[in-house]
């Protein structure tokens, strides 16, 4: 890296993607050189690299610890939104994911909710609060509101054990049917902070979904707040139409012998491990 590349921002910007290299180039948990040893390779002042060093920090991609250097964050959970022909189709996230359960009880509504999901403020709901976890690590909390109605005798452990939209159609005849979903950037409180094992102010995100059943009626109001540091959205847009690709007229697929689908048959693929986030 040039010592005199003009202007301050792009050597902030060099900086920094030399910086990325450094931890693209590693695993979670290694180290990276220190900011004086930053400083003389890449030919750059201190302030320069603190500058860099700091905005990597603050989106999750390096940990500072006290007294031992700077780390590769561990990886962040990447979810994948794309558009689908079936409703409530989201991909998998990555990771294996769990529950805590922090609070379930029935309570009146109140006008926010009650606004919501189109009852009467004093309309009783179930109220469930629970901490979202992947591979052990706190990553999420989520506040889910649900219609008392349509849940009668609705228990703690059934939130606890496989899919809720799917425990609402067996058990309780509730057939969702569609989700509008928001997301913003927001910071967490002191005592959320506690819990996701983050610091105070730390930026998070905050998802508010409101689901729908196979006749427009408000099912579940859930809003959430995953850390900022360790999980990220992706978005897939079709921008036209996909290309047609010509037949393979000898029948052969990279891979794969010859002549195993001379009759046509369709090759399928079930390589994805990743866990689904539940919801």
């Amino acid at each position: 890296m040039e010592a005199d590349v003009p202007g301050t921002v792009l050597k902030r910007e060099r900086t920094r993607d030399a910086v990325l290299e450094l931890i693209e180039s590693r695993s979670p948990g290694d180290a990276i050189p220190s900011e004086r040893a930053l400083c003389s390779l890449l030919g750059v002042s201190r302030p320069t690299v603190r500058a860099a060093v700091d905005e990597l920090v603050a989106v999750g991609l390096l940990v500072r610890e006290h007294g031992r250097g700077m780390f590769v964050a561990p990886a962040k959970i990447t979810q994948e939104l794309v558009a689908g022909d079936r409703a409530l189709t989201v991909p998998q996230a990555a990771g294996a994911w769990s529950s805590r359960l922090l609070e379930f009880t029935t309570l009146q509504a109140g006008a926010r909710v009650g606004r919501k999901l189109r009852m009467s403020p004093a309309a009783e709901i179930v109220y469930v609060a629970r901490l979202r976890l992947v591979d052990g690590a706190p990553m999420a909390i989520e506040h889910l509101h649900i219609r008392a109605e349509l849940v009668p005798g609705l228990s703690a452990q059934e939130l606890e054990s496989g899919d809720l939209y799917e425990h609402l159609r067996t058990t309780h005849g509730v057939h969702v049917h569609e989700a509008v979903q928001a997301i913003e950037p927001t910071v967490v409180t002191r005592a959320e902070a506690k819990l996701l094992d983050v610091p105070e102010l730390s930026p998070a995100l905050l998802f508010e979904r409101l689901t729908s059943d196979t006749a427009g009626r408000p099912v579940e109001y859930v809003h959430s707040l995953y850390r900022g540091d360790r999980y990220r959205i992706v978005s897939r847009l079709a921008l036209g139409p996909a290309a047609e690709v010509a037949p393979d007229r000898e029948g052969h697929h990279p891979g794969i012998p010859p002549g195993d689908f001379a009759h046509g048959d369709a090759i399928t693929s079930s390589t994805r491990g990743d866990v689904q986030t539940g919801v």
